[in-house]
């Protein structure tokens, strides 16, 4: 199977908010005709209008066998576990099909796998595999490596792992994109990659580091480097791209068509991106952790400051929340100036703090 893979989270719209199904089928149709067979969407997409779009312009018109459908059970607004029965039987309904050939439990941490523990989703989805309405049993994954390893130790039924990967989150102590993937290779599981752009965070660079990429790849773009970084790891089968315009489409399907894997100096490369690109944002930040050791909250400070700055709003949640789990919130700072105090790089961490908490804290109701 060729490495992209049609995401259907960032479908192209009208402006209604409807979804464009004119454009969309022109999409899935060149698509298909290229080769390309993967689409991932979710219960949640487009505002629960991702499925049935999908339906109308992939599943209504092409054979069931000639593509690979992903969707996922979003469990973490549930409450019983006849929500699951009820929620995949409409899906099943939505995409218009009598199986799916990957079904994950979406968005696990450490919030929603104990979700999933409470509602016994692994054995939901265990049993619909008997079913034959799963193919392949899954989990798409935000957090850190040692709860992966954890979960896919209890979880051998799990066959393939969602991970986001991009070159600018690879090191990232919070977001972990090399050790989760060094946990899925260990345990033998396919990647599929999400946020290999983050959140297009990496399609549009500064012309520092766009002239840097093109020391090794000068006549690409910034998302076809972000795109072939993600394709080049090891263990990885598909990579999601939210597409929403024919140009993105076939720059991604020339990119990853014929793909040609990252070398060494391209590798090396990326990680440079990467530093650059963490010191052009406005949280200096190196993240040594002077300033959390007399902080008598024991705020992770690094770590909101990370999230901070990078990236898809919804996706720094999903990781801000999973921290506030064991951490206390950046609200929570009282202003004693412990940290700034042994601050090496002279932040002014009590104002970055009040502007995490404004942002992050009222979300949800978490206050």
């Amino acid at each position: 199977m060729k490495k992209l893979g049609f995401g259907c989270m960032r479908l192209p719209l009208l402006e209604n908010g409807e979804v464009d199904i004119k454009l969309f089928s022109r999409m899935v149709d060149a698509y298909m005709e290229n080769g390309f067979t993967y689409f991932d969407t979710a219960y949640k997409y487009c505002g629960g209008k991702s499925e049935p779009a999908l339906k109308e312009a992939l599943v209504d018109r092409y054979p069931r066998e000639s593509y690979v459908l992903t969707t996922k059970l979003s469990n973490e607004f549930m409450h019983t576990k006849e929500e699951q029965e009820r929620i995949f039987s409409e899906q099943l309904s939505r995409l218009g099909v009598d199986y799916f050939d990957y079904y994950l439990i979406h968005n696990q941490g450490t919030v929603n796998y104990r979700v999933s523990l409470e509602l016994d989703s692994f054995s939901f989805l265990k049993e619909k595999k008997k079913e034959g309405k799963i193919r392949h049993i899954g989990i798409s994954y935000h957090d850190n490596a040692e709860l992966l390893d954890e979960i896919l130790t209890k979880h051998p039924e799990i066959e393939v792992v969602q991970l986001q990967i991009n070159y600018l989150d690879w090191d990232n102590e919070t977001i972990q994109s090399r050790k989760c993937l060094e946990v899925a290779n260990r345990h033998q599981k396919p990647v599929i990659v999400m946020e290999p752009c983050k959140g297009g965070r990496l399609a549009v660079v500064s012309d520092p580091v766009r002239a840097l990429l093109e020391t090794v790849s000068p006549h690409t773009t910034p998302a076809a480097f972000a795109l072939r970084f993600a394709a080049s790891q090891k263990g990885v089968f598909t990579v999601l791209s939210g597409m929403n315009t024919i140009d993105q489409l076939k720059e991604n399907m020339a990119v990853l068509g014929d793909l040609v894997p990252m070398g060494e100096r391209e590798l090396s490369v990326a990680q440079q991106a990467a530093k650059q690109i963490s010191e052009e944002v406005m949280i200096p930040c190196t993240g040594c952790g002077y300033c959390t050791v007399n902080c008598p909250k024991k705020i992770p400070i690094p770590e909101y400051f990370s999230l901070f700055q990078q990236g898809y709003f919804t996706t720094q949640v999903v990781y801000y929340f999973n921290l506030i789990q064991s951490h206390a919130k950046a609200g929570e700072c009282v202003g004693c100036d412990q940290c700034e105090k042994h601050c090496p790089q002279h932040i002014p961490i009590r104002k970055h703090l009040k502007e995490i908490a404004d942002r992050f804290d009222s979300f949800a109701g978490w206050q």
